[in-house]
């Protein structure tokens, strides 16, 4: 079976997904016969529908913080994913804040839902979970959610980094490095003076350093739909080589199509390895 990653939703901030200018249903990944599903927001239940994608057949659910654009939907596709807990079967993989809550922000998953999976981890930057041949590495973030995360997952052919919500950090240069596709939450524009989120200035200096072979921008913000998420693309593949993409609603992604490039670079490292 192919791999793909398919974009539920793109939208980023209450003023996109509140109106549903974009939709907020996450990410999917399919990876051989696992179904990962990222940051199920409001309406992810509804766009795996609209996408013909059986919620059965999730093999987990990863959330990387408690706002509601990146987990609203994570009980309800609990619920269908195990016909309320008759069948219990999946797993969570999240951080601490959607589990236990902190301070102002109450805990996110009810303790009916997580008694429907089979597995609830709740892991920290620089912790490792796997499921089968799938290592998922949970990535710093840098947000509001004092627990925020994001995601790196191995495979056997490629390597796909999601960011989560998070400002630019020197740290996530390491955390990213080595993706073959990395996928960015970019909610601003060029010149933004934002201090929360992502903008084009920060992806520009992340893939200088970071150099995947793809870079997929998503999850935007009022002013960056206003500014045109692909001008936005564009002008960060001309100011650095690589290949960037703002994702649509539906956009979906075949990582087998950047695995050779990843074996190639991963050899030819190996073999300057083996000569020094």
């Amino acid at each position: 079976m192919e791999s793909r990653i398919l974009f539920l939703g793109t939208a980023g901030s209450h003023a996109v997904y509140a109106k549903q200018a974009r939709a907020s249903g996450g990410i999917l990944m399919q990876i051989d016969e696992y179904q990962f599903h990222i940051d199920p927001g409001p309406g992810a239940l509804l766009q795996l529908l609209n996408y013909n994608i059986d919620v059965r057949e999730h093999t987990a659910i990863l959330v990387s913080h408690a706002h509601l654009n990146h987990c609203n939907d994570l009980n309800i596709l609990l619920s269908a994913m195990t016909y309320q807990g008759f069948d219990k079967q999946g797993v969570v993989i999240t951080n601490e804040t959607v589990v236990n809550g902190h301070e102002k922000i109450l805990p996110v998953l009810t303790n009916t839902h997580r008694n429907f999976v089979e597995r609830l981890m709740v892991v920290k930057p620089g912790q490792k979970v796997a499921i089968n041949n799938v290592e998922i590495h949970a990535l710093p973030a840098f947000h509001n959610d004092p627990s925020a995360i994001g995601f790196k997952l191995y495979t056997q052919d490629f390597i796909v980094a999601y960011s989560g919500d998070t400002r630019y950090h020197k740290d996530l240069l390491e955390a990213y490095n080595n993706s073959d596709i990395l996928i960015l939450n970019v909610q601003h524009p060029f010149g933004s003076n934002e201090k929360e989120g992502l903008s084009s200035d920060d992806v520009v200096k992340i893939l200088e350093k970071v150099k995947p072979a793809l870079c997929v921008m998503t999850h935007f913000g009022a002013r960056m739909l206003k500014e045109n998420p692909v001008y936005q693309a564009r002008e960060i593949k001309k100011k650095t080589g690589i290949q960037v993409v703002a994702a649509e609603d539906g956009f979906e992604v075949s990582p087998d199509s950047y695995a050779a490039i990843s074996k190639q670079k991963r050899l030819s490292s190996f073999s300057q390895e083996k000569k020094e």
